[in-house]
């Protein structure tokens, strides 16, 4: 009897308009909760791209910024003598050939592709020698050493004065400067390529007659 009572109340309350569903929210409140997730999620995106801008500026000034890579002259050894008579002008000269080995440190984080570079040697502002640079590759934060023939004129040395040249001989070293080019590119991941030319300017100490580097002191360049 007393489910049937219930199954009456709830056919009279049907009849007379009552519904047992949860009332409909005004259409205004539907607007207002979709204006709160559009605003929530502009928000959401404005975050994300300033927290990526801020990542890739501290990247940039930091992992991926271009530094130049660094060269430093480790040994030189005498490689052969070639005296040279010339005529019709009575005048000798010596050239001697000296094996250079070069070091050269990159320290970006990406990978640096050097092209054919060239260093000059220098003895009181004047110019002595040369050398060519082979090409090669250097890992990321790595070194290479690179091995090179350098002709050195001795009668060049004479151009800066006789009595200056005896004096070094004599005295058992000879202060020198190297100014080395090196043209290449920076590989980043493979995606991002910039090409750099770096440079150096050495002013070194090489003692006699064993050609040690006694000291050395060098400024570096980038040119992007």
């Amino acid at each position: 009897k007393k489910r049937k009572r219930e199954i009456i109340m709830i056919l009279n309350d049907q009849e007379n308009g009552f519904s047992a569903t949860a009332p409909t929210p005004p259409p205004q409140s539907k607007q207002k909760q979709r204006r709160k997730a559009a605003i929530i999620c502009l928000s959401t995106t404005l975050f994300l791209i300033l927290l990526l801008a801020l990542l890739g500026f501290i990247l940039g000034v930091t992992v991926f910024r271009l530094r130049e890579p660094r060269t430093q002259l480790v040994s030189a050894s005498l490689e052969g003598v070639s005296p040279k008579l010339s005529f019709p002008v009575m005048k000798i000269e010596l050239n001697i050939t000296l094996n250079l080995t070069l070091l050269v440190q990159n320290r970006n984080h990406a990978s640096f592709k050097g092209g054919l570079g060239r260093s000059v040697l220098l003895y009181q502002g004047n110019e002595v020698g040369e050398a060519e640079l082979n090409p090669g590759l250097i890992p990321a934060t790595g070194t290479a050493t690179v091995c090179s023939n350098l002709t050195l004129e001795v009668h060049r040395f004479a151009d800066s004065g006789l009595a200056s040249l005896i004096r070094d001989v004599m005295a058992g070293q000879i202060a020198m400067e190297s100014k080395t080019r090196i043209p290449g590119r920076v590989n980043l991941l493979g995606i991002f390529k910039k090409h750099v030319v770096t440079s150096s300017d050495c002013q070194f100490v090489v003692g006699l007659p064993d050609l040690k580097i006694k000291s050395q002191d060098c400024k570096y360049h980038n040119k992007l």
